[in-house]
This record gives C-alpha cells, structure tokens and sequence, in this order.
C-alpha cells in the first residue's frame, strides 16, 4: 500500500513539473516572440501608408533616404502641398515643407527622421522590411522607430493644409537624413547649409518619448525634454599595455559613487515617475533627501546616470604605432564638453596616452521646461485620448536624438510617442521583431492630429 502511495505522489510531481515546465516554455515563447494577441485587426488608409514606408528601405548605413523622402514627396503633392527635397550627399536626403501662418517667429516643427537601423533577417518572426500584419500588428523596421510617428505627423500636417484656413502660426514638417549615425548628414548638415529652414520657429515634436502600461492601460505618458551630450574620443598610447592601464584607471568613472549635480528638471522627473516605481519609490520622491541621508548607493544605475558625468572606455585595439581606444563622455545636459575634454586629457596623460581625435562633440543644451504653451497643450490631448494618465518628463541616459542640436540653438523641444507602447514591443527597438499594435496606433494618429490642430489655429498665451 504504501508503494501505491509513493508511486502515486511520484507520478503527481512528474505531472506537475511537466506542466510547469510547458507553462514556463510557453511564457518564454511570448516573451521572446513579444506576441500579445488584442482586439482583431482594422487596416485603415493610415495603417496603409505606414506599410508603404516600412517597406521602402532606408537601412543606415548605407543611408538611401532619397526613396522615402520621395515618397512622402508624393503623398504631399496629391494635397497640393509644395515641399522641398534637399540632398546633402548623392541619395542622402531629407524633406521639407511649410504652411505658413499669421504670427511670426511661433512655429511648430514635426521633425522624424526617415533612415532606420539595419535589420539582419536572422531571428525575425516576419520580415524586417515586409510591414506584414499579423495579431493586429503591423511588423517591420521603422514601426516604432520612428517611420511610426512620422506618419501621425504627415496626417496632422496635411489636416491643417486641408482645412483652407491661415493657421494663427506656421506649421513645418521636417524629415532628415542619417540621424541613426548622428546626424552630420542630416540635422548637423540642414543647420550649416539651410539655417533658413529652423527660421521662425519656436517649438520641435520629435522622437524620444515613453509610454509604460499596465494590463493594456497607460499610466505614465512621458515627454522626452532632454539627454545626456556625448563626446567621443579616440585615444593613442605607445603600448596595449598602457591602454590597459588607462582602462582600468577610466573604470571608477563608469559607475561614479557620488552624483554631480541634481538639475531641477531631473528632480522634477523623479518626482512624477515616483508613484509608479514601487521599488524606487521612496529614493525618488525626494532625490535631494535621499542624497543626503547617502542613499544615492540604493538608486538603480539608470536613475543615477542623470545626475552623473559618465565615461563608457571602449575596446582596446593595436595597431603598428600601439594601441588605441574609444572613448565616450555622456554629460549632463548642460556641461561644458572642452572642459570634459580637457578632464579626460588630464586622467590619460598620467598612464602615457594621448586624445588622437575627437569623433564628436555635443553640448551644452539645457534641459527643456515643462512650463510652456505646448506642453500643456500636450497634458490636455492626452488626457481626452487616454483618460486620467500621468503626463510627466522623460530624460534620456543613455542615448539622444536631433533634439539636442536644436535645443542648443534655443528651441523648444519635446520628445512625444503619440501611442502607447508596452514593455515588450519596446524590446524591438534597434533589435529584432519591432511592430507598432494596430488600434494603439489609431489612438496616436487621433491624438497629434488634435495636438497640432489645436496649436495651429487657437489663441495661446503670450510668449513668457
């Protein structure tokens, strides 16, 4: 009897691991594969445009942005709109267009980028440049990233030139080349040779924003106001022996101990974001208490890189003269990047090694305030769209966009995903299977198309 008993306890464990174990593969299966089946899929003339520039390639390198700058060329002139397609290199090109409006100096750029990052096949559920739809979502690179806010763009744009009225201020679209490689032939390029473009204009909507969801509901709808500047160096010592000692002598710098600076704007964000990060919660509410109880230890490294100068050392190569090494400075937002050159001059003289060249250089460009006409134009869109949400500030740690260009020309600008975007479908970002959810997507057209209706053509407070 007692056999029986054992006999069957085993056969219930065997059972119940097995379960377990197909449970876990099919949990892992979703994950990886990010399939999330919603409601059942309605393909609508936006959808389709936006499976139209998927499909046209513009992988970066090698760059061939002429094709989509046309092809939005295309969709423009069938509304009667004028736009201007400028090359800065052969196939390198970007797109302009303008709606003027009665005052001066207070127009809205809506600014995308039209090249995208190589999508390799290998280990994509369908292919990067096919825009299949499958599970009410549309799959291909650029779904998110960004050719999926350039066409809600194109839509609010061509609503304003449409409705035959003089906006009360211009309305311009913009779409460049080479911001994936950073810019030098695109943003970079458009400000030295065309500054007559970014003439007049006061307020940018770009790329950079986030959105977090909870069981299918938005509950933080965050507006990018601003990144860390990157300076990037390649360094020369007479040995790899040297280089390695300058690694390891540039590694405390990796993770810094100790915070720099808090700006206000990065306290303001910690503030907002608080409520929804339950382990965090009680370090970001108040970051200045935290600091000065020395809790800044127990921040996640991604909360701490915004209050930290950090140095990322690259790989060590040698070559006939040595070895060199690359070297990238992410600072804060406002830093004075000659004076981090001058900084990291100073560490590597004392192991031998030399700055070769300065790859690039950008800042300062302060943070963006929240207290402008358009954001709150954007928290009151937002909310008819999405319900009672936070919307709150986003900083990026680890990587920019063309914003900071702008901004350090003066002009206000924010970083806006008009859709919502779960955790998993943000994993596709630069990596494999991006797809942007159909519905979400709607709801994101119908929100900029509102935002930029409603900065077109209503009275807003005067400049502050």
């Amino acid at each position: 009897m007692r056999w029986r008993v054992l006999i069957a306890f085993a056969l219930i464990a065997c059972a119940a691991f097995a379960a377990l174990l197909w449970y876990n593969h099919r949990v892992k299966g979703e994950v990886q594969s990010q399939l999330y089946i919603p409601k059942r899929a309605r393909i609508t003339p936006e959808i389709e445009l936006l499976r139209q520039y998927i499909r046209i390639d513009t992988t970066n390198p090698p760059g061939r942005e002429l094709a989509g700058a046309q092809f939005l060329d295309g969709i423009l002139k069938k509304n009667g709109i004028r736009a201007e397609i400028i090359e800065s290199a052969p196939g390198r090109a970007s797109i302009y267009a303008r709606i003027r409006g009665r005052t001066p100096g207070e127009g809205l750029l809506l600014l995308h980028h039209i090249d995208v990052v190589p999508a390799p096949p290998q280990g994509w559920t369908r292919p990067p440049f096919a825009a299949d739809i499958a599970f009410n979502q549309l799959w291909g690179r650029g779904s998110l990233d960004m050719k999926g806010i350039a066409i809600p763009q194109l839509e609010a744009f061509i609503d304003v030139a449409r409705s035959g009225r003089t906006p009360e201020r211009d309305i311009i679209l913009l779409g460049v080349a080479d911001e994936e490689t950073g810019g030098k032939l695109g943003m970079q390029w458009l400000l030295e040779h065309r500054p007559d473009l970014f003439d007049g204009i006061r307020y940018v909507l770009n790329e950079g924003g986030i959105t977090e969801t909870r069981q299918e509901r938005l509950t933080y709808f965050g507006v990018e106001i601003g990144t860390k500047m990157l300076v990037k160096v390649r360094l020369r010592a007479p040995t790899r022996e040297r280089m390695q000692q300058v690694r390891i002598a540039l590694e405390p710098f990796i993770t810094p101990p100790d915070p720099d600076r808090v700006l206000p704007e990065v306290r303001e964000f910690f503030h907002d974001i608080a409520p929804h990060r339950i382990q965090q919660r009680q370090y970001l509410e108040d970051v200045t208490r935290t600091i000065a109880a020395d809790k800044f230890w127990l921040l996640e490294r991604g909360y701490k890189e915004l209050m930290q100068n950090v140095v990322w050392p690259g790989r060590v190569d040698s070559d006939r003269r040595g070895a060199t090494m690359e070297v990238a400075l992410f600072n804060l937002p406002d830093q004075d990047p000659d004076a981090r050159i001058a900084w990291l001059r100073d560490v590597v003289s004392a192991h031998g090694a030399t700055i070769e060249e300065v790859l690039a250089k950008n800042g300062p460009a302060p943070l963006t305030s929240l207290h402008t006409p358009l954001f709150h134009l954007i928290e009151r869109e937002v909310h008819r769209e999405y319900g009672d949400v936070t919307v709150g500030p986003e900083i990026l740690a680890g990587w920019a966009n063309d914003s900071r260009f702008l901004r350090a020309k003066g002009i206000t600008c924010y970083g806006v995903w008009p859709f919502p975007v779960d955790f998993f479908q943000s994993q596709g970002i630069h990596g494999i299977d991006e797809r942007v959810r159909l519905d979400w997507f709607m709801q994101g057209v119908r929100l900029m198309r509102r935002l930029v209706q409603s900065y077109a053509f209503e009275m807003l407070p005067a400049r502050h």
